[in-house]
């Protein structure tokens, strides 16, 4: 059935030949091109339900292609939760509209009207009698590169048979047999590479021991040096890894970073330079009505993926391809490209699995690194790992964040205006987006200029500001953003950017105001909501926790629960926490309800939302970065501590399907209202508020004493 031309989404527009999506294969199967990639998210799953449904296949037709810089999409990165809403809604109307034009010209073939057609496993039936062609005898005579219309509508929801079920992860079983993640990608004539870090941005090496350094490998070893990069090479890993452990105590470097004890926290950012801007309505200071105030922070915190960063690449004499494990390879190419001066043609960037990513950490940065040596090494094969003190030393971190709340009440209690005053470093210092290079080309010779700092516009769903701005229903609320222009390290995208911090200093206030106001945190939080999916995932969480049965807190033992719509524009969630707190915070139980609209695997969305409440529980009660003189302290598991499997509670997710409703983005929308209800809960338990994170025993203990 054809439709009204419709707004075409994003990744559509900017790919909007059907051959980019598309390809029909000899062995009869469809391979299916996206350029969002497989971090763990179940995305590749998902969107090959998506094709199959629209192309009327079973699953074991779809071939994923995803993360391929030359043949598949740019869709930038896989982030923000975009991957469904943005990919998947592509392919639904590629997919569509690629069947239409099957059908049509299989009745051409036929001599029948298309409406006499039905297809089954990807061949044509004639008024439900077999015929002898299928999709793979029509496909060649289409021309795949014409542009996409959005004219054909995709299928109506209660003709799904294959989204909306669970189907298992198409990623995992090689995952978990062994072979599938870049680590295990080892060539037989492999050169492995490791790195000597350039301990900041100005930093020169002055002198190198070469001689201990060789000793320490106790292999042969090739030591590379281009400015103030760094590399040792060889056949032996060991004896690489050796060189590179080493160098770092036979290194001497001058202009070398400082950093202060103070810098470590969100404290020091007040008063920090900074880029001023504003959001919202205009607040009058003076009008009147009881005035209350808070602020909330949080440190410095790291990607922590399971495995250090990992890439190869060959450099053929003309052509350099690259195999990373990072986000979005179309800008990995293109920052790559213009750091060595290369044409973006001469280039090939793709992914490989990795274990973890969550916005830009040294997945990104390790491709630039490997690039650099395999341009100076043609036709070797260069595989570079970095070591696990590099990861935690030199990653972008996500920004520490200071967050002042002042909320006027009216009569009855409520917030009458708001204020969100949001101090942070930007959240954005990609690689590929006019905001940042990879960290290898500050050592380079003739480094490109430092970057200026940069934060994702309030329509894209804002950096620093991500979730400042209630979703309640309040009179006036105003935001005031200081984008911190020089921080004592390197940030960029993290998981929720700046949402959990500012969901948790929201989440906060607002039960302390229905403290005030001698109401039910429940209550207080639905009489300001109108919007029925926000109402209903609140109602369902609060049933599911035996919300009723609350006690009155103070002895220990809290009930806490927070509510959050990712970026005020994706999925809703609310989540409920049941802890107990002596010197320290006992998770017992978490319960999570989200509603993300259409629901393509519900298995996979409720991993997400799981995985999402782990994080964040971690992010609220362990993690903070440390840093001190000339970088940073915490490169360990000891150092940096996250929640151990012991630590784990029950945790219970409910999925509130919308089959009507478009898809909207999960991926993330359960991490902050966890951290808010973490921090609601250790409230209702302690009787006194924490405002800063982690909920350390240290605060913990302040606490009681207060």
């Amino acid at each position: 059935m054809s439709v009204e031309k419709v707004d075409l989404p994003l990744s559509l527009t900017v790919n909007p030949r059907l051959e980019q999506w598309l390809k029909f294969e000899t062995d009869e199967t469809v391979r299916v091109a996206t350029g969002k990639v497989e971090i763990g998210q179940g995305v590749v799953t998902a969107l090959s339900q998506i094709a199959a449904e629209e192309l009327d296949l079973p699953l074991d037709r779809v071939v994923m292609l995803s993360g391929d810089s030359d043949e598949g999409p740019d869709e930038r990165y896989t982030s923000s939760s975009l991957s469904i809403m943005v990919s998947g809604a592509s392919i639904r109307l590629v997919c569509a509209e690629a069947r239409a034009l099957l059908v049509a010209r299989a009745a051409l073939r036929l001599n029948c009207s298309a409406a006499q057609l039905s297809v089954a496993d990807g061949r044509f039936f004639v008024d439900g009698a077999a015929s002898d062609i299928s999709y793979w005898s029509v496909a060649p005579e289409i021309d795949w590169g014409q542009t996409a219309t959005g004219s054909v509508a995709p299928k109506a929801p209660a003709e799904y048979r294959i989204v909306g079920q669970n189907v298992p992860r198409q990623d995992l079983p090689a995952k978990l047999a062994g072979g599938a993640y870049i680590y295990d990608r080892i060539p037989d004539d492999v050169v492995h590479a490791r790195m000597l870090r350039q301990p900041g941005r100005d930093a020169v090496l002055r002198a190198l021991d070469e001689a201990a350094v060789r000793h320490a490998a106790g292999g042969e070893i090739e030591i590379f040096q281009r400015g103030n990069f760094v590399a040792f090479l060889g056949a032996d890993e060991r004896s690489v890894e050796a060189a590179a452990a080493a160098a770092v105590a036979h290194a001497k470097w001058a202009n070398a970073p400082d950093i202060e004890p103070g810098q470590q926290g969100a404290a020091c950012l007040r008063g920090q330079p900074s880029d001023d801007r504003q959001y919202g309505a205009e607040v009058n200071p003076d009008a009147p009505g009881e005035v209350v105030e808070a602020r909330f922070s949080r440190p410095y915190i790291a990607h922590a993926s399971l495995a250090p960063s990992c890439a190869l690449a060959q450099f053929s004499g003309e052509h350099l391809t690259i195999w990373s494990h990072g986000q979005g390879m179309h800008p990995l190419r293109r920052n790559i490209a213009e750091v060595l001066e290369l044409p973006i043609e001469a280039i090939t960037a793709k992914h490989l699995n990795g274990p973890g990513c969550y916005g830009h950490n040294g997945a990104d940065d390790v491709a630039l690194d490997v690039a650099i040596i395999a341009m100076h090494k043609p036709g070797s094969c260069i595989r570079l790992q970095w070591r696990r003190e590099e990861e935690f030393g030199f990653e972008p971190f996500g920004p520490a964040m200071l967050v002042d709340l002042r909320v006027r009440l009216d009569e009855e209690g409520r917030p009458a205006d708001w204020t969100a005053e949001v101090w942070s470093p930007t959240h954005v210092q990609r690689p590929g987006t006019g905001s940042g290079f990879l960290l290898a080309a500050a050592a380079l010779p003739n480094p490109p200029a430092a970057p200026v700092p940069q934060d994702p516009l309030e329509e894209a769903g804002g950096g620093g500001t991500r979730n400042a701005t209630p979703y309640y229903d309040i009179p006036k609320t105003r935001i005031l953003h200081h984008l911190v222009t020089a921080p004592p390290v390197r940030t960029s995208a993290l998981r929720t950017l700046g949402a959990l911090p500012n969901v948790f200093a929201l989440e906060a206030m607002i039960d302390d105001l229905a403290i005030r106001a001698g109401a039910d945190p429940l209550d207080y939080r639905l009489s300001m909501l109108s919007d029925p999916r926000a109402r209903a995932v609140l109602k369902t969480v609060a049933k599911r926790a035996d919300w009723s049965q609350r006690g009155k807190g103070g002895e220990g033992q809290g009930l806490g629960l927070a509510f959050a719509r990712y970026k005020n524009t994706a999925a809703y969630a609310a989540v409920a926490v049941a802890l107990r707190v002596d010197e320290q915070v006992h998770l017992d139980h978490i319960w999570v309800v989200a509603d993300g609209g259409l629901v393509i695997n519900p298995d996979g969305v409720r991993n997400q939302l799981e995985g999402g409440a782990i994080q964040g529980a971690s992010w609220t009660l362990k993690e903070q970065v440390t840093m001190l003189g000339q970088g940073v302290t915490s490169l360990d598991w000891d150092s940096y501590p996250i929640l151990r499997f012991s630590e784990i509670p029950e945790i219970e997710a409910e999925v509130l399907n919308q089959p009507e409703q478009p898809s909207l983005g999960v991926g993330e929308c359960s991490v902050s209202p966890t951290a808010a209800a973490i921090g609601n809960s250790v409230a209702h338990a302690l009787g006194h508020r924490i405002h800063d994170m982690p909920l350390s025993r240290e605060r913990i203990m302040a606490a009681l004493l207060n």
